[in-house]
């Protein structure tokens, strides 16, 4: 069981993936995809050469925010389930776990 800052950490988590998948989802409007995994979220903020259709940045903030834990979020796409995974490994940034070492996943809602 984990208290309630772990609870806030983890809400925090999925808000910020859901802010990702809309800029996200703008990004893939304006040029036609999603931005590739070594792309990268960076394609969110910074112009990606060669991609005149390019209309952002797509973050109001200029850098791409780490997780409540201070980590990176991972990004692949094509994702293995779905056009894009988006994903925080949790409090000890190691995969799998419980409580708030649970990954926080774009393709499952909280829980």
């Amino acid at each position: 069981m984990f208290g309630k800052l772990g609870k806030a950490k983890t809400s925090a988590a999925y808000a910020q993936i859901e802010l990702f998948g809309t800029a996200l989802d703008s990004f893939r409007l304006d040029v036609g995809r999603y931005p590739t995994t070594s792309e990268g979220l960076e394609a969110l903020i910074n112009p990606v050469t060669g991609l005149e259709e390019w209309n952002g940045p797509y973050l109001k903030k200029r850098e791409i925010p780490l997780d409540p834990w201070g980590n990176p979020y991972h990004y692949e796409s094509p994702g293995n389930y779905g056009d894009y995974d988006l994903y925080s490994y949790g409090a000890d940034n190691a995969e799998g776990g419980e409580g708030e070492n649970s990954d926080i996943v774009s393709w499952k809602g909280p829980k």
